[in-house]
């Protein structure tokens, strides 16, 4: 879906990494929440709560999911998986637009 209609959108900027990443909150109705942001190069280590799918919608990445022994390279459109309560390393190689929807 390239579009969200019918959501609330947080107006707070989420920061981190000095503001090399950052995200806007999208609340939908019916309580799903995601996430748009910008990754700016880098690397990075993020820590999950929830389950998330990461969709890559512009950039090149490579990433180290939990049980990797070595980065994949990706590049946009990609889509990755992570486990709840765990945690993920990306390296960021181009500007990268993503989206991340939270598994509940």
């Amino acid at each position: 879906m390239s579009k969200f209609t019918n959501v609330d959108v947080v107006k707070e900027a989420n920061i981190y990494f000095g503001g090399k990443v950052t995200s806007r909150t999208v609340e939908f109705a019916n309580g799903e929440k995601k996430t748009l942001g910008i990754m700016l190069e880098g690397e990075y280590t993020f820590g999950t709560a929830a389950a998330e799918i990461m969709e890559i919608l512009a950039g090149e990445i490579a990433i180290k999911l939990p049980g990797d022994e070595a980065f994949t390279d990706m590049q946009a459109p990609c889509v990755f998986e992570v486990p709840a309560n765990s945690s993920f390393d990306i390296v960021v190689k181009t500007v990268t637009d993503y989206c991340c929807s939270y598994i509940n």
